[in-house]
């Protein structure tokens, strides 16, 4: 006897047909999406007596972002960047200096703050696009730790001690409801993108770049792009989070903003897109429910996430698409 997977008859009648024919059809198409949002939407509502985690929500769609931007990068770009500190310094940097300096508002600092830091980020990293795998990786670990570096020697943007004086956002529902509707939006734009035109290509930059500089297409360009929206998803993480605080400071150049997100892809599952909001979902909380335990709780966040790498290499997301559109069954051989 041995086990074989099935698709279910269901998944092949739905799969790339838009001309669906029940209502039993369009549930199963649209069940989880809904159930993503939903729940996302709800939480805030949920946790209306408990202040303190309807922060964590905050800064867990905030790691959410920063991993969607890592995933999107890693998976379909071919470019594993370390960068996640510095997308998220440079979008909270040029927040306080557009709405502290500059005295702009809120609603328009933190826009202005994405597409400039985004901008920003894609020049610093233009010259080290020839590089691939291990070598792109260092360097861009070497971006936040440099910037971090700069700030204190020069004791410019605040020093060490930051820039303060930030507008906060209006109220809490405002601060919660902002970045979950922003995650998801991106987290669903980036869903269709990489089935675009330009993305399919992005994805054959990542597979066989030499094919695709052999088609008469700009390598070269096609990173530009990949860099610059993945730097716009980790720089609006960053313009949210000193709003979030009023506050700007070298620990926005944290590595923690470079190490969770890839944590939360690998237990997410990978080249999914949702994977990594899910992992974000997971490690965040996680981290927070094991302050309990004081510096013992490094030991058991490592034995949790050493479990799911081991037992779960795939990722969750990965496992779990796979049992809603399959079924198993044992046959004789």
């Amino acid at each position: 006897m041995r086990k074989e997977r099935i698709d279910r008859g269901l998944k092949v009648r739905t799969e790339g047909i838009y001309a669906i024919t029940s209502a039993r059809e369009i549930l199963y198409l649209m069940g989880p999406r809904i159930l993503l949002i939903v729940g996302l939407l709800a939480l805030p509502l949920i946790f209306e007596l408990a202040p303190y985690w309807k922060k964590v929500i905050n800064i867990m769609c905030a790691y959410a972002l920063l991993a969607l931007s890592f995933d999107f990068l890693a998976n379909y770009v071919g470019l594993v960047c370390l960068g996640g500190a510095f997308f998220t310094g440079v979008g909270g940097y040029f927040a306080a200096i557009f709405n502290v300096e500059l005295g702009m508002p809120v609603w328009i600092s933190m826009p202005l703050a994405t597409v400039t830091g985004a901008v920003l980020c894609t020049l610093f990293l233009l010259p080290c696009l020839p590089l691939r795998g291990v070598y792109f990786a260092i360097v861009t670990l070497m971006y936040p730790l440099l910037f971090t570096r700069i700030i204190e020697a020069l004791n410019i943007l605040g020093g060490t001690n930051g820039m303060t004086g930030l507008d906060a956002l209006p109220n809490a529902y405002a601060e919660n409801y902002l970045i979950i509707v922003v995650a998801l939006a991106f987290l669903f734009a980036m869903r269709r993108f990489v089935n675009e035109d330009v993305g399919l290509v992005l994805r054959a930059v990542k597979d066989n770049d030499q094919s695709v500089r052999a088609s008469g297409i700009s390598v070269t360009r096609m990173r530009i792009i990949g860099v610059f929206v993945a730097a716009l998803l980790g720089c609006f993480a960053g313009a949210y989070i000193a709003h979030l605080y009023m506050w700007a400071g070298i620990s926005l150049f944290a590595l923690d903003f470079s190490i969770i997100p890839i944590a939360a892809v690998v237990i997410g599952g990978g080249g999914t897109l949702v994977g990594a909001l899910i992992g974000a979902f997971i490690l965040v909380p996680l981290s927070e429910v094991l302050r309990a335990f004081g510096t013992f709780r490094i030991v058991i966040y490592c034995i949790i996430l050493t479990g799911f790498i081991v037992f779960k290499s795939e990722g969750i997301m990965i496992f779990l698409q796979r049992k809603y559109h399959q079924f198993e069954r044992w046959v004789k051989v």
